[in-house]
Formats: C-alpha cells, sequence, structure tokens
C-alpha cells in the first residue's frame, strides 16, 4: 500500500505539542472547536483530549473529493451546527490543508456568521497544492504532494483506522 510517513509514536507527539501550543496562546479563554468530518474526527479527538481549557466541540461536513485521490475544486457544504457563531473564538481542526478551498471557504463562513477569530489546525499541509492563499494557524507536519491515509484520513472509506500515516499507493 505505501511507505509509513509518520509512526503512532511522531503523531501523538506532534498532536500534544500541536494542542500545547493551542492552550498556551488562548489560556482564559473558551475555544469552539469545529472537526472537519469525516477525515478530522481521530485528530480532533486526540488534540482536544490535550487541551486543558474550556472547550465546546462539534463538527461540519463538507465534499470536495468526487473520486477518490482527486479533489473536483468545488466545496459543497453536507452538514452546518445549529450554533451561533457570535463572537465566538473558532477552532477548526482538520486532517489536511492540501488546496485550500474548503479550509478558506469554511473561515469566510464563519467569519460571516459573526465568530470573533477564526484559527486553522490541521494535521498535514501540502503547500504545494494550493490553488488559493491560505495558511494554516498550527501545522503538525508539512508533507510533499502525495496521497495520504491513516489515522481518519482514507482511500474509498478504508484505512482511516491504520494509527500511522502512510502514502498511498495502489
Amino acid at each position: 500500500m505505501g511507505r509509513v510517513l509518520f509512526t503512532r509514536e511522531d503523531v501523538e507527539g506532534t498532536v500534544k505539542t500541536l494542542a500545547q501550543r493551542i492552550v498556551a496562546k488562548h489560556k482564559g479563554e473558551r475555544l469552539l472547536v469545529i472537526g472537519v468530518l469525516k477525515g478530522a474526527w481521530i485528530f480532533m479527538a486526540d488534540l482536544v483530549r490535550f487541551m486543558e481549557m474550556e472547550i465546546f466541540c462539534d463538527f461540519v461536513r463538507v465534499a470536495s473529493y468526487t473520486n477518490k485521490t482527486e479533489t473536483s475544486g468545488k466545496v459543497c457544504l453536507l452538514y452546518w451546527p445549529d450554533l451561533d457563531f457570535s463572537n465566538e473564538r473558532i477552532l477548526v481542526v482538520d486532517d489536511i490543508a492540501d488546496t485550500g478551498l474548503t479550509l478558506a471557504f469554511l473561515r469566510k463562513k464563519f467569519l460571516d456568521e459573526g465568530a470573533m477569530t477564526v484559527e486553522f489546525c490541521v494535521l498535514l499541509d501540502k503547500p504545494s497544492r494550493r490553488k488559493v492563499d491560505f495558511t494554516p494557524d498550527y501545522v503538525g507536519f508539512t508533507i510533499p504532494d502525495e496521497f495520504v491515509v491513516g489515522y481518519g484520513m482514507d482511500y474509498g472509506e478504508r484505512y482511516r483506522n491504520l494509527p500511522h500515516i502512510k502514502a498511498y499507493q495502489e
């Protein structure tokens, strides 16, 4: 299937470091942590367990992949929580920043709904694939332009349960 890019231990250490950075920046504040389904749920669950601060959690679901490995370039909103985002500090948690289209879409949507701030925490960043000007606030690992699976990320809904991250090859 492919080579391991990051072991379970690599991922756990990085997730803990990301949580510590977020907590240090937002000490004494409340964060609304929004996970992007489906890929981010494992990452988000581990991340918030390391965040010793007041948080509220929910999810959004968007789709931009029409086939298994390439984005369509169009973001479709599939689920949006019924919450008042006015004056909230939002931390969006996603598995990967790729083209930036989905995360830029979410930034605009949260700000349009009155969020005070919107930050992004991604486990993986692929800046070489950016189609819009977007830089995540917190990045676990920067990777080259490879399709990856594991730790919540899938290929055709498979491999999400891998405890490590692998480059996918058919």
